[in-house]
């Protein structure tokens, strides 16, 4: 059974630090790339960061240099580093998992809340 379980949300001002958590099982992790959405009511979910199973990575333009995806293998773990946070960071974030050889399958965690608010 696939399961992905996000953690590490919470409130955080303006301007500061959080990690989030994606802990994985039930599929070859190693072999599946791995992202990070987010969606706040009233706006469509944006893909965040994305790692390959090669560990090439993406970033929105909103969030390059702020913001740093990576994974661990060994664990079946990914993380995001957020940093600079700003208000509108304020959202929803998920975890999802899509196998490299076929792109229209696609696992998701229920996600954790990041509140940006002073």
């Amino acid at each position: 059974q696939v399961q992905l379980v996000e953690s590490g949300g919470g409130l955080v001002q303006p301007g500061g630090s959080l990690r989030l958590s994606c802990a994985a099982s039930g599929f070859p992790f190693g072999t599946y790339a791995m992202s990070w959405y987010r969606q706040n009511p009233g706006r469509e979910r944006e893909q965040v960061a994305a790692i390959g199973a090669g560990a090439g990575t993406y970033y929105a333009d909103s969030v390059k240099g702020r913001f740093t995806i990576s994974r661990d293998n060994a664990k079946n773990m990914v993380y995001l580093q957020m940093t600079s946070l700003k208000p509108e960071a304020t959202a929803v974030y998920s975890c999802q998992a899509r196998p490299v050889s076929d792109p229209l399958v696609d696992y998701w965690g229920k996600g954790t809340l990041v509140t940006v608010s002073s």
